[in-house]
């Protein structure tokens, strides 16, 4: 690849990583929220926390991602070529 392009990668790959924290920061407000608003409920139904498990489960895929290994070689390959910023 050349510089340019790493330079382009390294800024697609920040975005990403900020749309996922948004995306978790989302989700867990809905979970916080799901689960206080059960709590205080007068109705206390058990199948009202199993859409909580989906956000559950989707936060856990979104911490997990695979592209954090990319932005660690990404960024080792550019302190080799001096690119860091």
């Amino acid at each position: 690849m050349t510089d340019d392009e790493l330079l382009v990668e390294k800024k697609k790959l920040k975005t990403s990583r900020v749309t996922s924290a948004a995306i978790i920061g989302f989700f867990a407000g809905v979970l916080i929220f799901g689960v206080v608003s059960w709590a205080f409920s007068s109705e206390k139904q058990i199948g009202f926390l199993i859409p909580m498990l989906i956000l559950v489960f989707a936060i856990y895929k979104l911490m997990n991602n695979p592209k954090k290994n990319d932005h660690q070689r990404l960024e080792k390959l550019l302190k080799e070529r001096n690119l860091d910023q």
